[in-house]
């Protein structure tokens, strides 16, 4: 049980260090982004969401309906 707080606790610092960085270089440009460039980002961001999770689940559901187990039958 410790070892898996110590594991979340350390993997939400890089988590929290990685958007402090990420917001930091954000923000430090001098540039303005429109609202194309806005729209754009977010569907970059949740179509990459879906394609991921899309295919996460087609790699469960070939693993738990069988189609990975080998065929020794030959």
């Amino acid at each position: 049980m410790k070892q898996t707080i110590l594991l979340l606790t350390v993997l939400g610092g890089l988590v929290a260090a990685t958007a402090w960085v990420a917001i930091d270089v954000w923000t430090s440009m001098e540039t303005q982004m429109g609202w194309h460039g806005w729209i754009a980002l977010v569907l970059g961001v949740v179509l990459t969401a879906a394609l991921g999770a899309g295919l996460m689940w087609l790699v469960f559901h070939s693993s738990r309906s069988g189609h990975d187990d080998m065929d020794d039958s030959i």
